[in-house]
């Protein structure tokens, strides 16, 4: 299963003085999708909260 599929997560949050929020497209494979989606049926949350907290975890260079 390679096959690309396309799930749109929209109103993420960026860090500019103003916290305008900004549309972003999000390719990802069949697994990764069902991976996402069945980690979202387990904590309760929505894609968008998942995703938010992922790169909020990142390091600041």
């Amino acid at each position: 299963m390679n096959q690309t599929s396309v799930h749109r997560f929209s109103s993420f949050a960026t860090f500019n003085k103003t916290r305008a929020l900004k549309d972003i497209t999000l390719n990802l494979t069949s697994d990764e999708a069902e991976n996402l989606e069945k980690y979202c049926e387990q904590t309760g949350k929505a894609p968008t909260d998942v995703i938010r907290e992922l790169i909020q975890g990142l390091p600041v260079t």
